[in-house]
């Protein structure tokens, strides 16, 4: 069995007609039950990085293995174990909550006993109970990510795949998600997660890597971050220091 849930070795990745690569030589080993935190600015690489680890997107060279398996060999096991929340919503508008969540937990093979059950169960810590039956285009944007999250934990993935799932939700919600995020972790689930909340990251993750222009710029415990960095009090202090001032959120 795969010491590490995730080996990555030399990972690059070029999109057709881009003059640079948006992953560029990337090596890293996440331990399983890690809180991995992939943080970077806008364009950093960071959803290259997990489009390419959560197999929606082909490397362009290098290799990476999850629990001991590769996507070229086993495919199929693999995605059987991996959950995948993306940034925009993966569901059905006009279908309920509870009609998306049996139409993606019957995707992973759970029978319609169990599914109902861990159905049933999920949304009431997510709050969402009493919302069952209402159809996905009423939710708020927060109710989306919270059902978002449900469809991609209900076969209990070994390893999930999260990019920005608190974005544009609520103090309320973000709660209640950083909190199933966390027990699900303690349950055995190996957890990457990009983000730009850095104070979040801060307390949620128990490794980070910080990543720009496609490459690692930094790794460690949110401690050994700002501990490394002169003057850094918090890891905003570190990220700052680590990837500069300049704007990224210009159109070029």
């Amino acid at each position: 069995m795969a010491e590490h849930s995730i080996e990555i070795k030399n990972l690059y990745k070029k999109y057709k007609n881009a003059e640079d690569f948006s992953v560029n030589d990337i090596s890293l080993n996440i331990g399983k039950n890690e809180i991995y935190g992939i943080l970077g600015p806008n364009g950093a690489g960071k959803t290259t990085l997990i489009s390419m680890l959560s197999g929606l997107i082909k490397p362009t060279s290098g290799s990476f293995t999850i629990n001991g398996l590769s996507l070229h060999k086993d495919g199929f096991k693999l995605k059987q174990i991996i959950g995948i929340v993306p940034q925009e919503y993966a569901l059905y508008p006009t279908l309920t909550a509870k009609e998306n969540l049996m139409y993606f937990g019957s995707l992973y093979g759970l029978s319609h006993k169990q599914l109902k059950s861990k159905i049933d169960e999920s949304l009431e810590i997510m709050g969402l109970s009493k919302f069952a039956d209402k159809k996905l285009e009423q939710f708020s944007g927060g109710m989306k990510r919270r059902c978002n999250l449900i469809a991609a934990t209900l076969h209990t993935p070994q390893v999930l795949f999260l990019d920005e799932p608190t974005v544009g939700v609520d103090v309320q919600s973000k709660k209640v998600i950083i909190s199933y995020l966390q027990n699900l972790n303690k349950k055995g689930t190996c957890i990457i997660y990009t983000s730009h909340h850095l104070s979040e990251a801060e307390e949620f993750c128990t490794q980070i890597a910080i990543i720009d222009h496609g490459k690692i710029h930094a790794t460690g415990t949110p401690e050994e971050l700002v501990t490394r960095i002169s003057h850094a009090e918090n890891l905003e202090d570190v990220f700052i220091s680590l990837t500069g001032k300049e704007l990224r959120d210009v159109v070029v």
